[in-house]
C-alpha cells in the first residue's frame, strides 16, 4: 500500500516522535493514511481522538449522539461550557481541528446502533470502543469480527481503567470476556476525569502500536489500572471456543 507523503509541516509538527525507535518517517506515515472510528468521543473517547489527532492520525470517523450538557464538563476535554446545547459531535470536531487543521473528520451525531454499526466500521481501519453501553459495544465487537478490523477496547468505573485488545480469530472478543451484560450496570456511574483521561491515553497508544507495528499491543491480555492504589496488573484472557460472536473463526 502506498504511503501518503509527509510534508514539510508534517515533519515539524512530528519530529519529536519521529525519535522513538522503531517507528521514524514511517510510522508517521502509516498514522497519516490510518483512519481510525471512535464511538462516543466523551470522557474515554474524547482524549483517545485527542491524542490520535496530536500523533497525526490521518481521519477520524466519530460517533456520538446528543448535546452537550454541563455534567458533562467534569471529564469530557472535547466539550466546551459555551456549546452546552449543542450537538457533541460537532463540539468535538471543532475542538480537533483547532489542535490538527489537517485531519480528516467524519462527525456522526448519532451513537452505534444496529442500522450503522456495519457502515461505520467499514470507514476504519481499527475500531475503538468507548461508549458506556454494552449494547453499543457488543454491536462494534460482532462488526470487527465480521469485517477482521482490529478492535481497542477501553474502559472505566470509579477509579479503575481497563484496556484490552481484540485481533479476530486470534485473540478473545468482547463476547469471549463479557458473555452477557453485567446486569448491575447503570449508565450513569462514577467518575474522574483523570481516570478517563488515563484509559483514553492507554487507547490512544495502543492504537498507535497496533497501526505501526511499535511494541507489543495488548493482544489477549487486559490491562487493569487501580488508581485509588495505584496498582497495575495484566491479566491474560483465553478466547471461549463456544462464544457466539467469535467461536466459528
Amino acid at each position: 500500500m502506498t504511503r501518503p507523503v509527509l510534508t514539510q509541516e508534517d515533519l515539524q509538527t512530528y519530529a519529536w516522535q519521529m525519535a522513538v525507535p522503531d517507528f521514524g518517517e514511517e510510522g508517521q506515515r502509516i498514522l497519516k493514511g490510518a483512519s481510525v472510528l471512535i464511538s462516543r468521543c466523551g470522557g474515554l473517547g474524547g482524549v483517545v481522538a485527542y491524542e490520535l489527532a496530536a500523533a497525526g492520525i490521518g481521519r477520524l470517523v466519530l460517533a456520538h449522539a446528543g448535546h452537550v450538557k454541563p455534567s458533562d464538563l467534569n471529564r469530557q476535554i472535547l466539550m466546551t461550557h459555551d456549546w452546552i446545547g449543542k450537538p457533541r459531535a460537532q463540539c468535538a470536531a471543532r475542538r480537533l481541528r483547532e489542535l490538527n487543521p489537517r485531519l480528516e473528520i467524519v462527525a456522526v451525531e448519532e451513537n452505534v446502533t444496529e442500522a450503522n454499526a456495519a457502515m461505520l466500521v467499514e470507514q476504519s481501519d481499527l475500531v475503538i470502543d468507548c461508549a458506556p453501553l454494552f449494547e453499543e459495544r457488543f454491536l462494534m465487537n460482532r462488526e470487527a469480527v465480521r469485517q477482521n478490523k482490529p478492535m481497542i477496547e477501553c474502559a472505566m468505573y470509579e477509579l479503575e481503567a481497563r484496556v484490552t485488545s481484540i485481533l479476530p480469530g486470534r485473540t478473545p472478543c468482547l463476547r469471549c470476556l463479557h458473555p452477557h451484560p453485567p446486569t448491575q450496570w447503570q449508565r450513569r456511574f462514577p467518575v474522574f476525569g483523570a481516570v478517563s483521561g488515563a484509559a483514553g491515553c492507554l487507547g490512544a497508544m495502543e492504537a498507535i502500536k497496533i497501526l505501526t507495528g511499535l511494541g507489543e499491543p495488548l493482544f489477549g491480555v487486559l490491562l487493569v489500572c487501580d488508581l485509588r492504589d495505584m496498582i497495575f496488573k495484566k491479566i491474560r484472557v483465553q478466547r471461549d471456543p463456544a462464544c457466539q460472536t467469535c467461536g466459528g473463526r
